[in-house]
């Protein structure tokens, strides 16, 4: 049997009347629109309810499924630990979402538990179902830091999985969208905030998750959201299925957006198979950007389809310019995927006979030996971005105040150990910061003594 039905609902705790204590009538539209939705699944009456949270355990590589027969969980880091919660887990489709997922070579399992309490993700929104309904087993799936096609992907597992066990089952997508809407909330404003709100809403009332595919990734993290990978694999669970859509509500007061909204499949439809449409319209874009590259990205792009694709590391080149081929510096090179950082490797110094040199070697290094990711795979090189810093000579400075977050990277160093950080990063925004994230990438802790030296970029991108 088929998904019945899915919703996507957030999770302010203060929407539970004893974690809100009377403030949660600011969200009145939300909390009727939740009873709303528990109201809809009691009539349902679905065997099992598919949690997705992006508060459960998060693996840069993988889903992971809660194991189990079994959770529990109140909320008590929100003041309330006498609001408990207990489900039992849907072990059978569990095991089958695992075995189908494995045979597909989707990265997801029960493997790697670290807290088996339910996280409130889950239990935000189960309190309001378990109003209406409790009469049903959980299953508990986590985001994870993979690209919102393979989310997409795992959507298609979970349909599958539910068909072959026979179950009468519905889906919940836990997430919260910008948490940048008001300069006086928790996380302050940023444009960005609003606007990803109302796309992301207007898709939601259209059912329309192809647009929500393609959603900008630099957009989502700017508005600071936590529930979009959810919807991703809400969608992929009405692959080639038409979809009776409705936003039930959406309000954001207290800085941070809110939106409830409900999915009915209605039928098959061949058409909508957004994923091989979103892979089509991502190939598009790759090719578009390959005609915007200059020289370094393209070099660096190269070296590393060559390496994967013939085993043999790329030579350098004839015909590059004298920049490249006759100058040495040390060079960083950025791999970006859907957005996200992919693989970052650099020379503070030179370590080649030139720039063209450089960045092969640490183009290769970034896609396939930086530990912090698995290799990248020859399936992925069509979505990659390139970013290649060349570096000029380091100087050393006096202290913090000859720095500048926009114009100058740091390199910090104490005895051996030595951290760097490129200049006009996202998210470092002050001297202070820039210095710290530079300190602890080396090890260097809080009051060791320091020298500072800063040095400037040529950027590439």
């Amino acid at each position: 049997m088929p998904i019945i039905k899915a919703y996507t609902l957030p999770h302010p705790p203060l929407a539970v009347s004893s974690v809100g204590r009377g403030k949660e009538k600011e969200i009145s539209k939300t909390l009727a629109a939740m009873d709303e939705v528990a109201e809809d699944i009691a009539k349902l009456a679905p065997d099992t309810i598919i949690y997705i949270t992006p508060h459960s355990v998060l693996y840069s590589d993988y889903f992971h499924i809660s194991p189990g027969s079994d959770a529990v969980g109140d909320l008590g880091r929100f003041g309330c630990p006498s609001v408990r919660f207990e489900t039992k887990y849907d072990t059978e489709l569990i095991d089958e979402i695992s075995r189908i997922a494995e045979l597909n070579e989707i990265s997801a399992g029960t493997q790697g538990e670290r807290e088996a309490s339910l996280d409130h993700g889950v239990t935000v929104p189960m309190w309001f179902v378990n109003k209406s309904y409790k009469d049903y087993s959980s299953v508990r799936v986590a985001q994870s830091g993979m690209a919102s096609s393979e989310h997409y992907l795992l959507g298609q597992i979970i349909a599958k999985a539910v068909e072959s066990v026979g179950r009468r089952a519905v889906v919940i997508a836990s997430s919260d969208l910008s948490h940048k809407l008001a300069h006086d909330g928790p996380y302050g404003y940023a444009p960005e905030g609003p606007e990803f709100d109302a796309v992301f809403t207007d898709a939601l009332a259209k059912g329309d998750f192809l647009s929500l595919l393609k959603i900008d990734a630099d957009l989502r993290e700017r508005a600071s959201e936590c529930g979009y990978n959810s919807l991703m694999i809400l969608a992929g669970c009405f692959d080639k299925q038409d979809v009776e859509a409705k936003l039930l509500s959406y309000e954001g007061p207290f800085g941070v957006g809110y939106a409830v909204a409900s999915f009915l499949p209605v039928g098959k439809n061949e058409d909508r198979n957004l994923l091989e449409q979103y892979v089509e319209h991502a190939l598009g874009e790759s090719e578009k950007r390959k005609n915007t590259e200059d020289g370094h990205q393209t070099l660096a792009r190269r070296s590393l389809e060559h390496i994967i694709q013939t085993g043999q590391e790329l030579p350098v080149p004839k015909g590059l310019t004298d920049e490249l081929l006759k100058e040495r510096a040390g060079v960083f090179v950025s791999i970006h995927k859907n957005g996200k950082l992919r693989g970052c490797v650099g020379t503070i110094l030179p370590t080649t006979s030139s720039v063209a040199a450089e960045i092969i070697q640490n183009a290769v290094s970034a896609g396939l030996a930086d530990n912090r990711f698995p290799p990248v795979g020859a399936s992925e090189l069509p979505f990659l971005v390139y970013k290649v810093d060349v570096l000029k000579a380091p100087e050393p400075i006096s202290g913090p105040e000859q720095l500048d977050v926009k114009r100058y990277g740091v390199i910090v160093t104490s005895g051996a150990k030595r951290g760097l950080l490129l200049p006009n990063l996202d998210g470092v925004d002050t001297i202070e910061d820039q210095i710290d994230i530079a300190a602890r990438k080396a090890g260097i802790r809080d009051g060791e003594v320091v020298a500072l030296q800063r040095f400037e970029v040529i950027r590439h991108e």
